[in-house]
C-alpha cells in the first residue's frame, strides 16, 4: 500500500522541479485547462491516492457512528443486554481512535501535497521563464506571470486538497446511503437521489461565480502589473514629478479590483448560502420521514436514532460538493491562465549544439556590419532603435515590437467574454506562429560563415553575450550579483570590478562580497546599477560579447575610467559597443556608423570625425571637436544644456580589494591592525539623462 511516514510527509520545501522535456510526462498538459488539473493530479499520484484513503479512513467511522448508536439502543438499551450494550460502546470507542489517528496523518499528507503543487507551480514558472527568456515577455504581461507564480499557486494547492476531501466524502456518503437502504428503501432512495439532484441543481450558479472571479483575476493581474512598471520606474517618475498621477491611476485600479474581489465574494456567499439552504431541506425532509416510518412501525427506535444521525452527518458530504464546487472552479480559472503561459509554444527550431567559431568575422547582412574577431568594434547610430535591433540581432533576440496586450476587457462578460478570451487566444497563437517563422528561417548573422539559426539557440548564449540597458540586479550577495554561478575566482571577479570602474559598489555594500543587494539594487544609484550590470557582463568572459549603451547613466570621469580599462580587459575577444560616447570610442580600433540601419562609414574615431559630417553631428553634437578628447585626469566634461543630474558617492581608480576566500565564498576581513587606505578622489558621480 502506501509507505509515506511523518518524517516523509515534512520534508523541507520547495520540493526539487526539474526543466521538462517536450513530450515528457513532466510535461504540463497545456491543451485546456480540465487537461492541465488532471495532468497536475497525476503528478503526485502517490500523494494524493494517500490522501484519498486517509481521507476515507477519516471520514468512515464518522460515517458508521450513528449506526453504531442505532444498534446499541436496540440490541443493547431497549433489549436490557449489558453485555451488548458495552460491546457497541467499545466499538464506537475503536472507530472514534481510529478517526482521531486518521484525522491528524490525512492532515499532515494533505498538507504536503498542498506544499507540492503550490511550489511545483513556482518550479514551472521559474523553468518557463529560463527556458523561454525575452520570447516570454512577448505573449504575457509581467503581472500576469507573477499572478501565475503566486495565487495561482494557491489555487492548485487548495484544489489537490479538496479533491482528496471530495473522494473521502462521496464514499462516505455512499456507504451511508447503503446502510439506509438496508434499513428502509424508501429512505434509502431519497439519501440516493435528492442530494446529487439538490447539487446539480446548484450548479447552475457556478458559471456567474466563475466569470466574476474571473474578472477578479484579470483585474488583479493587470494591478500587478502596474505595481511592477511603477516600482521599476520609480526613480524617474519621481524626477519628473509623476509620483501622484501614478499613484492615483494604481489607487483607481485597486479600486477595481475591490469591486470585483467583492462581487465575487458575494456571488460565492450566494452559493454557499444555497448550499446550506439545500442541505438543510434535505435533513429536515429526511427527519419527517423517519418520525413517521417510526409511527407506522416500519423503524425502531435504535433505527430512528440512526436516521437522525444520518440526517446530520449527511449535510458534511453535501456542503463539501459545494465546496468543492467553488473550488474547482477557481482553479479553471487560474489554469486557463497558466496554460496561457505555461504553453506558450518555444518558436527555436531543434538544432545541432555544434560549436561557434569566435576566431573569425561576424557578420550582419541586413545592416552591412563586419565585426572582425579580437577586436573592440563600436557602432554609432543616430537612432538608438537601431543600434538596439543590432545588438538584438547579433544575439538571435526577436525583435520586441510585437506583443500580446496586457489583458481583455475584464468589464464586459458572458458571451462577449468568450468571444474577447477567443480572440485573445488566436492573437496568441498568431504572434506565436509568426516567432516561429522568424526563428525558422535563416537569421542573416554569420560567425565564421555559420548563420545563427543553424546552430543551436544555447550554442548562440555561449557564445554571444548582449547585455543591455534592460538588465537587472536581482536580490542577493555582492558575489551572486557579479557571479551567479559561482564560477570566478576572487582575482577574476576584482578584475571585471576594476574594469567597470565599480569598485565604490564594493565599498559601499557593508560585508564586501558577502554583503547583501536589495531587490532590484534598490540601495544603489543609476550608475552604480549600470557598472554592476557591467561587471556582470565582463566577469562572464563571453568570446563575443555586444554591451549597449554601457556607459549612459555614469559621469565623464568614471565614462574616462571605464573606456580605458575595457580596451585591456577585453584584450583578444571580440568586443562590440553600441555607443555615441566620444570618451568611449575614442579608444575603440573600429568605430561603424550607422544611418537608417545600414552601415554608411568605417574607420577609427579620429578619422571619421574629420571627414564625415553626419558622424560628427551624432557624435559631437554639432560639430564640437573638443568633445573628441577623453577627458584628463582632473577635469570633467559639462553635460549637454538641459540636462538634469544624479549624484552618488565616488569611486576609487585602483583594484586591490580587501578580500578573502576561495572561489567560492569570498569574505571580507574586519581590519584591526592595518590603517585604513584612503581612496583616491573622485568628483561624485553625475548622471546624464
Amino acid at each position: 500500500m502506501f509507505t509515506l511516514t511523518l518524517e516523509d510527509a515534512m520534508r523541507d520545501f520547495p520540493p526539487n522541479v526539474t526543466a521538462w522535456t517536450p513530450g515528457s510526462s513532466a510535461t504540463p498538459d497545456t491543451r485546456s485547462p480540465g487537461r492541465y488539473l488532471w495532468w497536475l493530479l497525476r503528478q503526485q499520484t502517490d500523494l494524493m491516492l494517500a490522501a484519498c484513503l486517509c481521507s476515507l479512513v477519516w471520514m468512515l467511522p464518522t460515517a458508521l457512528t450513528p449506526w453504531v448508536f442505532g444498534r446499541a439502543i436496540d440490541e443493547g438499551i431497549v433489549a436490557g443486554d449489558v453485555d451488548r450494550t458495552l460491546l457497541w460502546c467499545l466499538v464506537l470507542l475503536a472507530i472514534t481512535l481510529v478517526g482521531a489517528s486518521s484525522g491528524v496523518f490525512y492532515h499532515t499528507v494533505v498538507v504536503r501535497s498542498w506544499l507540492v503543487a503550490s511550489y511545483g507551480q513556482t518550479g514551472l514558472v521559474t523553468n518557463k521563464t529560463t527556458r523561454m527568456g525575452h520570447v516570454l515577455t512577448r505573449r504575457a504581461p509581467t503581472g500576469e506571470v507573477l499572478s501565475v507564480n503566486g495565487s495561482d499557486g494557491e489555487q492548485f494547492g487548495h484544489f489537490v486538497e479538496i479533491v482528496s476531501r471530495l473522494v473521502g466524502n462521496v464514499i462516505a456518503y455512499a456507504v451511508v446511503a447503503l446502510i439506509v437502504l438496508n434499513i428502509s428503501v424508501p429512505l434509502g432512495l431519497v439519501v440516493l437521489l435528492v442530494a446529487p439532484l439538490l447539487v446539480l441543481v446548484s450548479t447552475v450558479l457556478l458559471r456567474p461565480l466563475s466569470a466574476a472571479q474571473t474578472r477578479e483575476r484579470s483585474r488583479d493581474s493587470e494591478l500587478t502589473s502596474m505595481a511592477t512598471d511603477i516600482v521599476a520606474g520609480l526613480r524617474i517618475l519621481r524626477g519628473i514629478g509623476g509620483e501622484r498621477i501614478f499613484g492615483d491611476n494604481y489607487a483607481a485600479q485597486s479600486q477595481r479590483v475591490r469591486r470585483a474581489g467583492v462581487q465575487a465574494g458575494g456571488w460565492a456567499a450566494f452559493v454557499e448560502a444555497v448550499g446550506v439552504l439545500l442541505s438543510g431541506l434535505f435533513v429536515v425532509a429526511l427527519m419527517v420521514l423517519g418520525v413517521r416510518a417510526v409511527g407506522r412501525g416500519e423503524l425502531q427506535i435504535g433505527q430512528l436514532v440512526t436516521f437522525l444521525g444520518y440526517a446530520l452527518f449527511l449535510v458534511q458530504p453535501i456542503r463539501v460538493v459545494f465546496e468543492a464546487a467553488q473550488q474547482i472552479t477557481r482553479s479553471f480559472v487560474a489554469a486557463r491562465k497558466t496554460i496561457g503561459v505555461l504553453g506558450t509554444p518555444d518558436p527555436w527550431p531543434a538544432r545541432p549544439p555544434s560549436p561557434l567559431d569566435p576566431a573569425d568575422d561576424m557578420v550582419d547582412e541586413e545592416s552591412g556590419l563586419r565585426v572582425r574577431p579580437g577586436r573592440l568594434t563600436m557602432v554609432v547610430s543616430a537612432l538608438p532603435d537601431d543600434s538596439a535591433a543590432l545588438a538584438d540581432r547579433l544575439g538571435r533576440y526577436l525583435p520586441g515590437s510585437d506583443t500580446l496586450s496586457a489583458e481583455e476587457d475584464d468589464e464586459v462578460s458572458g458571451r462577449a467574454a468568450r468571444r474577447a478570451r477567443r480572440e485573445r487566444e488566436l492573437a496568441r497563437a498568431r504572434l506565436a506562429a509568426r516567432d516561429e517563422e522568424r526563428a525558422s528561417r535563416p537569421w542573416g548573422v554569420r560567425l565564421g560563415g555559420v548563420d545563427l539559426a543553424d546552430v543551436s539557440l544555447e550554442a548562440v548564449r555561449r557564445t554571444v553575450l548582449v547585455s543591455d540597458t534592460g538588465a537587472h540586479v536581482f536580490a542577493g550577495t555582492l558575489q551572486d550579483a557579479v557571479d551567479p554561478h559561482h564560477r570566478l575566482t576572487r582575482e577574476q571577479a576584482e578584475s571585471a570590478l576594476h574594469a567597470a570602474a565599480a569598485e565604490d559598489v564594493f565599498d559601499i555594500v557593508p560585508g564586501g562580497w558577502q554583503g547583501v543587494l536589495d531587490e532590484r539594487g534598490r540601495g544603489l544609484s543609476g550608475g552604480q546599477r549600470q557598472r554592476l550590470v557591467l561587471t556582470r557582463a565582463l566577469a562572464a568572459d563571453a568570446p563575443v560579447l555586444v554591451l549597449v549603451e554601457p556607459t549612459s547613466a555614469v559621469d565623464a570621469h568614471t565614462e574616462a575610467r571605464i573606456a580605458e580599462r575595457l580596451p585591456e580587459h577585453r584584450q583578444g575577444r571580440t568586443t562590440v559597443v553600441m555607443t555615441a560616447s566620444p570618451l568611449l570610442l575614442h579608444h575603440a580600433d573600429e568605430v561603424v556608423l550607422l544611418e537608417d540601419g545600414r552601415v554608411v562609414a568605417v574607420g577609427t574615431h579620429d578619422e571619421l570625425v574629420a571627414t564625415h559630417e553626419g558622424y560628427r553631428r551624432t557624435v559631437l553634437r554639432g560639430g564640437d571637436t573638443d568633445a573628441a578628447v577623453p577627458a584628463e585626469a582632473g577635469t570633467t566634461s559639462a553635460p549637454p544644456v538641459g540636462t538634469t543630474t544624479e549624484v552618488s558617492g565616488a569611486a576609487p581608480a585602483a583594484p586591490g580589494l580587501p578580500v578573502h576566500g576561495g572561489p567560492d565564498t569570498w569574505e571580507v576581513p574586519v581590519p584591526t591592525d592595518q590603517p585604513h587606505v584612503i581612496p583616491e578622489h573622485h568628483p561624485e558621480e553625475v548622471t546624464h539623462r
